[in-house]
């Protein structure tokens, strides 16, 4: 049996952060306009914190799947690179995984039940697109690497990722605590989606030679290292442009556009990633996440004053 400290490691805890600055975002943005509006007629408070459950959970169920898929085709092999996972080093076995996986699908399925049928004070028309959303938000952490024909080897990894942990993570939240629709909103959550692709960009460089010998053809074996780091430069940048944008729009004070000076620290790690062998990059994933984070609680602090 497979200790808890075990599945902590499996449920890689560094990117957990993640997938809660998207939320944290969303609830941001969220309560700025409340600020404006009549109150909600749901529990915002509430909404946040299941919003932000729910997500976690989604983020720890797409890396179990990652572990347990990536291992079962044979490419977390002798010669990767990154960390060790469980089921590669065999501190987890098969049968103790997919109890995982269906445990972990199970709270994600109750957390998101809760959010939207008892804290979000829904109609049915809403409940059934939440409903729907949430359902493919499970699949999507799922198929990544399971399946016959899993997403995440045909190099569309990216494109899911901006979806759901920019799109619907960021305006979904917005939604769930406001009720209202602000297509305004899409620009912040692409910035959080470009942010995340920058994460997982920084996994599959680091990645790129045993993937591309394993099959796996992610989004950077497809454009080589070189056109994989421009593209890189241009997630960085892409999300303090939509940003920017926004603020601009919504024609904030102009103390709220001092978010960009954080904009020195990612060029730092730009320059030292450019200069970084691609099996070293590792270390940079966590700043990646971390910087994510501080650069949305900057934003938010910045446009709720």
């Amino acid at each position: 049996m497979a200790k808890f400290k075990t599945w902590v490691k499996a449920a890689r805890p560094r990117t957990v952060l993640l997938s809660f600055s998207g939320v944290l975002l969303g609830g941001f943005l969220a309560f700025d306009q409340l600020r404006s509006l009549s109150p909600s007629k749901g529990r915002p408070y509430l909404v946040m914190l299941f919003a932000a459950l729910t997500a976690v959970l989604l983020q720890i169920l797409s890396n179990l799947a990652n572990d347990y898929g990536d291992f079962k085709k044979g490419t977390d092999s002798a010669k990767r690179v990154g960390p060790q996972r469980e089921m590669q080093s065999g501190a987890i076995n098969e049968k103790e995984m997919k109890r995982g996986l269906a445990f972990t699908a199970l709270l994600c399925l109750i957390s998101g039940a809760l959010l939207i049928f008892v804290f979000a004070g829904l109609t049915w028309k809403e409940l059934a697109v939440f409903a729907v959303l949430g359902l493919g938000a499970v699949l999507a952490a799922l198929l990544y690497t399971l399946g016959k024909r899993p997403y995440g080897y045909r190099g569309l990894g990216d494109l899911f990722c901006f979806l759901f942990f920019g799109w619907a993570a960021v305006a979904g939240t917005f939604y769930l605590a406001t009720k209202s629709l602000d297509f305004s909103v899409l620009l912040p959550a692409s910035a959080m989606g470009l942010l995340s692709n920058a994460v997982l960009n920084i996994n599959n460089m680091r990645d790129h030679e045993n993937d591309r010998t394993s099959g796996k053809n992610s989004l950077v074996v497809k454009l080589g290292l070189k056109k994989a780091f421009v593209y890189h430069c241009l997630l960085i940048s892409g999300a303090f442009v939509f940003l920017t944008i926004y603020l601009v729009l919504h024609q904030t004070a102009w103390y709220t556009y001092l978010f960009v000076v954080l904009f020195l620290l990612f060029l730092k790690e730009l320059i030292a990633i450019k200069k970084t062998n691609p099996e070293l990059l590792d270390p940079f994933l966590g700043r990646q996440v971390k910087q994510s984070f501080l650069l949305v609680v900057v934003y938010g602090i910045l446009l709720m004053i």
